[in-house]
């Protein structure tokens, strides 16, 4: 989900159809897949979840802001703070990885669209 999110704020082509496809596979709930590319505000996410993805949203956007705050936020979802450094790096990383892949116009391989739809 993070993956998913994050490339989608990073405009990434590549990464929200290929990493969409994953979380169809991995999650085995497909719509959720298309819910967090367009829209993860809407989609239907647990608390846990969502405080995740805001904390993902937040690093990707505005790492600078990041702060004790929001650690707490997630301690209190239950995340351990390897689970908020894993998913501080997997934003980080990603946003990496998505200008990488806008830069190089890279395109998803056709199956991406269609794994874990059916």
């Amino acid at each position: 989900m993070i993956v998913v999110v994050t490339s989608s704020l990073n405009h990434c082509h590549y990464c929200v159809i290929a990493h969409g496809a994953i979380l169809r596979i991995r999650a085995k709930h497909p719509r959720i897949a298309d819910q967090v590319a367009v829209n993860y505000l809407n989609a239907e996410l647990t608390p846990r979840q969502r405080a995740m993805l805001d904390f993902a949203v937040k690093v990707a956007e505005r790492s600078h802001e990041v702060g004790e705050d929001d650690f707490a936020m997630l301690r209190r979802h239950g995340l351990s703070d390897d689970d908020i450094w894993d998913i501080g790096a997997i934003a980080a990383l990603f946003a990496l990885s998505n200008r990488m892949a806008n830069m190089l116009a890279l395109r998803p391989n056709d199956e991406f669209y269609t794994m874990g739809r059916t």
